[in-house]
């Protein structure tokens, strides 16, 4: 499985920090004061979700590959 999945980040005044998160993988998130940390940070946050995906055989969804959508 190839681990391309869309990452957005952006910068949360309310918690003072960049936030990162990867809108397949629901609940994944991470933040870091630079958006190089947060980006590093999502990288280790999206290893994590997928290897307790396995652990607890929950599906793991497919990248799509592409930008996503927004309304």
């Amino acid at each position: 499985m190839s681990n391309k999945y869309e990452i957005i980040i952006h910068w949360s005044d309310e918690d003072e920090a960049y936030i990162a998160e990867v809108p397949e993988l629901q609940g994944c998130m991470a933040h870091g004061d630079t958006r190089e940390s947060a980006l590093a940070n999502i990288k280790t946050a999206m290893e994590l979700w997928i290897e307790t995906a396995r652990e607890f055989n929950d599906p793991i969804p497919e990248p799509k590959g592409r930008r996503l959508l927004y309304a």
